[in-house]
């Protein structure tokens, strides 16, 4: 459910009043991740990577109340449920968008996951939610890079996560991942608690 809430009435009404008018609102932040458990579950049960990384994601951010929030133009709403949005190669050649509802049930994830993205890339038609409060994600697995910073248009305020390809070593393998946020969303200290969660979310089970 959607549900528009006084920013004055809230945590975020000086960050609301300081960001809403800024020009570049959107902080970006970069971290470094251990993903090697990811790679072993992903073997284990056959659940694709993406959509794993995609889960702890949401998992991660679940707990962080400024995820369910949405600053708009004079407007802040607030959501009480999560979705990802992910960008899927289309049987046109393009691209197309959709959101995946989080579920904290992996397997129920998964399995919208494929289910939408694979009903997405055949028909060429973007899916949304409107209910939910949207993660936005960029996979690039083509090649390996340090970091990922999106543009700006004023369209989306959502918090995003952009990623390229792996690295694999000796002892471990890591994923620089990109976040963007709108500073009226959350501070410094929300976002670093999320990348703290989301470490902590890729040591799930490999039994799941």
């Amino acid at each position: 459910m959607k549900q528009e809430i006084n920013p004055q009435e809230c945590g975020r009404a000086e960050a609301f009043s300081m960001w809403m008018s800024s020009p570049q609102p959107m902080v970006t932040v970069v971290k470094t991740f251990e993903v090697g458990r990811l790679r072993k579950v992903s073997r284990k049960t056959g659940i694709k990577f993406n959509v794993l990384l995609c889960w702890c994601i949401c998992k991660a951010a679940s707990s962080i109340e400024e995820f369910y929030l949405l600053p708009e133009p004079g407007h802040l709403y607030r959501y009480d449920k999560l979705a990802v949005n992910v960008i899927v190669q289309n049987a046109k050649g393009g691209i197309t968008l959709c959101d995946v509802p989080y579920s904290e049930d992996i397997r129920q994830f998964n399995a919208d996951y494929l289910q939408i993205t694979s009903q997405a890339a055949r028909t060429c038609q973007s899916t949304s939610l409107e209910d939910a409060m949207i993660i936005g994600t960029s996979a690039l697995p083509q090649t390996e890079l340090d970091m990922i910073v999106n543009q700006y248009s004023g369209r989306w305020n959502n918090p995003f996560l952009a990623w390229g390809k792996y690295r694999k070593g000796w002892f471990k393998t890591t994923l620089p991942i990109s976040m963007q946020f709108h500073h009226a969303q959350m501070d410094g200290i929300q976002a670093c608690r999320f990348l703290n969660n989301l470490q902590e979310e890729m040591k799930i089970p490999r039994t799941l």
